[in-house]
């Protein structure tokens, strides 16, 4: 079966993760990036995106050259903003059909994962299983919470299914 990690990523954390997981499964990773990229102040970015769990934004995002119809599993990775997925990512997931394709997520947060996983669900229609990947709340120190051993485990699982 052929794989493909797909992430949006604002910092390091969920590049770190797909990263990591794209390392572990030998299998090909995008990037998927905003047209017009946001700032690079974090406040400036909570203050324009915090009411993406109602309004459900999405923003437009740079050409895919790869043919996502090739990938048979698709691992999907996205921060969670305002208790929900990225904007960048639910353009994504809303143009891509994934009939047939066997669906992972990963979303890394603070603690706040609200309805990430459910959103990801009803976009996607089918998601074999998925991990919350925590970080400290503390920007600075980033540190991860969660154990590697939750993550390489889940990782080993998607790599011995069919």
């Amino acid at each position: 079966m052929k794989t493909i990690v797909v992430y949006y990523g604002y910092g390091d954390h969920t590049r770190m993760i797909a990263e990591k997981i794209q390392k572990e499964l030998s299998c090909d990773i995008l990037e998927i990036k905003p047209k017009v990229p946001y700032s690079t102040d974090y406040q400036t970015v909570v203050a324009e995106t915090e009411n993406n769990l109602e309004e459900r934004d999405k923003r437009e995002i740079e050409e895919i050259n790869i043919n996502i119809e090739e990938y048979d599993k698709i691992i999907i990775g996205t921060p969670v903003w305002w208790y929900t997925i990225t904007p960048p990512m639910r353009t994504f997931l809303n143009q891509t059909d994934f009939t047939g394709k066997k669906v992972y997520a990963f979303a890394t947060n603070a603690g706040w994962l609200g309805e990430t996983f459910t959103e990801i669900k009803e976009l996607v229609g089918n998601v074999e299983s998925s991990l919350s990947i925590k970080f400290s709340t503390d920007s600075k120190e980033n540190k991860l919470i969660t154990k590697e051993k939750e993550i390489d485990e889940w990782i080993n699982q998607i790599k011995i299914e069919k």
